[in-house]
């Protein structure tokens, strides 16, 4: 399993949510797992209902088997004072330079510098080591831009270290590439079973793969429980509306005169079964789809109870009865 998870997908999907369960399930028997947000939404706070996140890994969490997570809400300002300091020694002129606002000017005006700086942390955390020699963190997962920005967002550093041919800056941009290209990462995208996200994933995953960044798998999100199978679904169009309100009234619908209320519910019935056949469809296509990418595809489902943490446990633990860990 990759030690570097990034997870995409379009707006609207879930990604967060997935990112917190599967740094849940990654963390699983024991294991300590950096969850990063580089988006400044403090989503992961809210998730695991707690205050918002500082700049600083905080324990959040603690997963089945006492494993740990954490979590870094990375901001860009503090990220570059973080990087001057450990490439120039700026020390207090850096923390100057925040003062007067050139930090600020710095991470607006050059938006590549913000995406360098937040990419460059999360590598950092991904290298990290204690004086054990052992990895800080088993796995850090990162709750990534969307699918229309994540290529250009993880490829920055491609961009960085080809315009600054040596020092620093080029070292480290090419430090962060040899992660973010290896098999020590896996870029994940989430999805629903609707058009509009399914093309927006097939999109993304093939530029990624353009760009050799390593894809990891197709992650549906939100998926309703199946009531009727596709036999259901063909007598359900086959049965008259006589023998419908038959059923009904055997059933005690009906009402207690002949026939009662039984005809009055044929027709809600039967609009509600088209429109599940219509979804069910829909559905079947976007999966022939998402199938044809050639990757490991998992589903979670959707929550009758709504999203809580409780609901996010549940969602880790689906991951991990599907192989994800």
């Amino acid at each position: 399993m990759s030690r570097l998870q990034v997870v995409s997908g379009k707006g609207g999907t879930g990604k967060t949510t997935v990112a917190a369960a599967l740094a849940l399930a990654l963390a699983t028997e024991g294991k300590r797992t950096l969850l990063v947000e580089v988006e400044g939404r403090q989503g992961i706070a809210q998730l695991f209902e707690t205050e918002a996140l500082p700049y600083e890994e905080r324990k959040i969490a603690v997963a089945p088997g006492g494993g740990e997570v954490y979590a870094l809400a990375i901001d860009p300002e503090l990220a570059l004072l973080d990087y001057l300091q450990m490439f120039y020694k700026l020390g207090g002129a850096g923390r100057a330079l925040k003062k007067l606002g050139a930090i600020d000017f710095a991470t607006t005006i050059a938006p590549g510098l913000r995406d360098v700086l937040l990419t460059g942390k999360a590598c950092e955390a991904v290298r990290r080591k204690d004086k054990s020699g052992r990895f800080a963190y088993d796995y850090v997962v990162m709750d990534a831009p969307p699918t229309g920005r994540i290529t250009r967002f993880l490829n920055v550093n491609d961009e960085v270290a080809g315009l600054a041919k040596i020092g620093p800056i080029h070292n480290q941009a090419q430090a962060v590439m040899r992660v973010l290209k290896s098999p020590e990462t896996a870029v994940h995208m989430v999805t629903l079973l609707e058009e509009m996200p399914v093309q927006e994933t097939a999109d993304g995953i093939a530029e990624l793969r353009a760009a050799k960044l390593p894809v990891g798998r197709i992650i549906v999100n939100m998926v309703r429980p199946a009531l009727l199978d596709d036999v259901d679904l063909e007598l359900t169009g086959a049965v008259a509306r006589s023998a419908i309100a038959k059923s009904l009234s055997a059933a005690g619908l009906g009402g207690a005169r002949r026939g009662g209320n039984a005809e009055r519910l044929v027709g809600p019935l039967l609009e509600q079964a088209e429109e599940y056949a219509e979804r069910h469809t829909l559905e079947r296509e976007q999966r022939a789809v998402l199938t044809e990418q050639d990757l490991p595809l998992h589903e979670l489902p959707l929550l009758a109870e709504g999203m809580d943490l409780a609901g996010l446990y549940e969602l880790a633990t689906e991951l991990r009865t599907q192989g994800i860990s």
